[in-house]
């Protein structure tokens, strides 16, 4: 756990928060958010003890283990993508080499020596087995699947991935690793809508505290049961999910604006007196202690909406074709192999379409399409008359010269000609004033997300293809955005993990899905956010798979190494008679096995049965409570994490027996 309180850093005279007082918890999930520049990373560092407050207390054990997730990575692991999930688990790994040479010890120790070695085997065998490691392999290997890896991408080089494939990665290699205190920066930026769903469901069962910054509403809604809000060099806590943040937000803001009010009455009365008996000499004492009263007085701010917020604002474009875009019968691919089969697509102008699907099934194909960068192997396609186009995608904020001020950047993309002033529109985008002078170098990713959108939008267009545009904004940035697509005249194409921006915003979906393209009309839940019990947790993956086939090859070798019993090799008998007896003892092995085993293969047949509703009745509550509806009933979500606590323990319980059994299975097999 890390409690901090009273904690306050400033930088250059700028104070940054002060009086931050925050708890973390095993079990707790805590959202933090807070416009670009608040503070949220320096908390963070803090937090992790990379840099030291200016006052405040910070309480956290010693042997408090701390996993990060950046939002960029400065490292690139040399190896697989499977090895560098699997180190992340540096004491399993540490304990499996352990093993190997201890294998090794036996077979050239005797006496003492060979004993003592042999009990030191098996107290890293038992502790190897507690922390799961037999099943390691096959823990990472769900937590892979679950973050959209394929099966074969774990035996694939880490360096010749994207490297949106390597922040997964990273992801994965954290949630092997279980930390204590798991802290995530924008974790969702790289993921698809299924794999979010996925991390979902992971971290509402996550045993250790969870401390995770995010813009993605849904994402907060149903992971997070605290939110603390950085704003205005301080810190808030709110207690439920990003829906009652956002009430309890308001009606602080209200109470807030009744005090100042109150205040400035009372500031504007003193005032009053000051001014009438400043130069009366009967009244001296009495106007400068006001004086003082007035000048060591906090004075209450109340953030207005626009300091809440950036605006952002689209010019009016030309009106368009009725059929913006039309696709029959189009199979797309690369070097003669199709991804996407028998696309039949019909775009109308004002249509506002999320794009959505995992990732890999072909969403940036079919915008590649569009854009005209790929063409079809198959069909026709065509835009329509008086398109303009323009596109934006995250691989555009790399394009930004760092050596530019965000004014001289934007200027490289207006018209000549254009009269709108570039500082107006630039402030219509988040860089007022001065903050247009700032070099692009030293912008927040978020800032710089900002100005790669205003340089995209700046000219008139009546069709927009943006992909994932809320990477590294801030909540407040995503609300406007939200406002201004909504309010936008021409015609939206929308690649989005953020299923909240979607629902608010698109009026139809487009599902890339299995080598397919299918239009769903309306926003459909089931297509935006697929939830199927096929995907497991990280825990439940773990519990699920039989520890010692997919387990630990080296760890395997080496209990096979000290069970196995000492034979000796004989010649192959050369008569029929020797033959037959051999067949004759074989068949007696196999019967006095199947004999000694039998009622241990019934018990663990009815444990495997038992074992799958456990975890068919964990999974279904899993569902409930993702339902964001659950939670208008206070009474009945109790009852659920109730009764969804009992169904795990239950399923652990099981799983433990189960265990146990087939270990007994295989020593009864192996000795008869």
């Amino acid at each position: 756990m890390i409690s901090v309180t009273g904690l306050a850093k400033a930088f250059g005279g700028q104070v940054l928060f002060r009086d931050v007082t925050i708890t973390l918890a095993a079990g707790r999930r805590t959202a933090l958010v807070g416009n670009n520049g608040a503070g949220k990373t320096t908390l963070i560092e803090i937090l992790m003890g990379e840099q030291a407050p200016d006052a405040g207390e910070i309480h956290r054990p010693k042997d408090l283990r701390i996993g990060y997730l950046p939002q960029e990575l400065t490292e690139i692991s040399q190896g697989t993508v499977l090895d560098t999930v699997l180190g992340g688990a540096s004491e399993v790994r540490a304990l499996e080499h352990k093993l190997t040479e201890l294998t090794e010890l036996l077979g050239v120790t005797t006496g003492a020596e060979h004993d003592r070695v042999l009990a030191e085997f098996g107290e890293a065998q038992h502790r190897f087995e507690d922390l799961g490691g037999y099943a390691l392999e096959a823990e990472a290997q769900a937590i892979l699947s679950g973050l959209g890896f394929a099966p074969d991408d774990g035996e694939r080089p880490l360096r010749d991935m994207s490297g949106g494939w390597r922040m997964r990665a990273a992801l994965a290699q954290l949630l092997l690793a279980k930390p204590d205190v798991l802290i995530l920066d924008e974790p969702t930026n790289h993921l698809d809508t299924d794999s979010v769903t996925w991390l979902e469901d992971t971290l509402r069962a996550y045993p250790g505290a969870v401390l995770f910054v995010s813009h993605d509403r849904d994402f907060i809604d149903t992971v997070a049961d605290r939110v603390v809000e950085l704003a205005f060099q301080t810190a808030a806590e709110y207690v439920g999910g990003f829906a009652e943040f956002v009430v309890e937000r308001e009606e602080r803001l209200a109470r807030l604006e009744t005090i100042r009010d109150q205040q400035q009455r009372e500031i504007a009365r003193v005032e009053r007196f000051v001014d009438r008996f400043r130069y009366k000499a009967t009244k001296a004492r009495q106007v400068q202690s006001r004086l003082k009263t007035l000048e060591k007085l906090a004075r209450i701010e109340v953030p207005t909406q626009r300091e809440l917020v950036a605006r952002f604002a689209f010019p009016e474009p030309r009106r368009s074709s009725r059929v913006v875009a039309e696709l029959e019968q189009i199979t797309l691919g690369y070097d003669g192999s199709p991804i996407l089969s028998n696309i039949d697509l019909f775009v109308e102008r004002g249509q506002k379409l999320g794009v959505v699907g995992p990732n890999g099934a072909g969403k940036t194909t079919l915008l590649r399409l569009l854009l005209g960068q790929l063409a079809p192997m198959t069909g026709t396609w065509k835009i329509g008359s008086n398109v303009d186009i323009a596109t934006f995608a995250q691989h555009q904020v790399d394009g930004l010269d760092f050596n530019r001020t965000a004014l001289q950047e934007i200027q490289t993309v207006a018209v000549a000609g254009e009269r709108r002033n570039m500082r107006t529109v630039l402030g219509s985008f988040g860089f007022p004033g001065d903050m247009a002078e700032r070099k692009v170098g030293d912008l927040s990713g978020g800032e710089r997300t900002r100005l790669a959108l205003a340089k995209a939008l700046l000219n008139p267009v009546n069709l927009l293809i943006l992909d994932e545009p809320t990477n590294h904004l801030d909540l407040a940035s995503c609300d406007l955005l939200e406002d201004a697509l909504r309010a936008y005249p021409g015609t939206v194409l929308l690649v989005s993990h953020d299923r909240y921006l979607i629902r608010e915003v698109c009026d139809h979906l487009v599902a890339v899905r299995g080598g397919t393209v299918t239009m769903h009309l309306g926003v459909d839940e089931a297509v935006l956010s697929p939830r199927t019990g096929a995907r497991p947790t990280a825990e439940s993956a773990a519990n699920t798979a039989p520890p010692r086939v997919a387990g630990s090859s080296k760890a395997r070798d080496s209990e096979r190494a000290v069970n196995k019993t000492a034979s000796t090799s004989a010649n192959a008998p050369r008569s029929d008679d020797r033959q037959a007896a051999r067949k004759r003892d074989e068949a007696e092995r196999r019967n006095a096995r199947h004999n000694a085993t039998k009622d241990l293969r019934k018990r663990i047949e009815r444990l495997e049965r038992d074992l799958g509703q456990a975890e068919a009745t964990v999974a279904e509550l899993q569902r409930q409570l993702a339902d964001p509806d659950v939670y208008a009933d206070n009474e009945h979500v109790q009852d659920l994490v109730a009764r969804y606590d009992a169904a795990k323990d239950r399923a652990s319980e099981l799983m433990e027996t189960w265990v146990k059994a087939t270990e007994e299975l295989e020593r009864i097999a192996g000795r008869a």
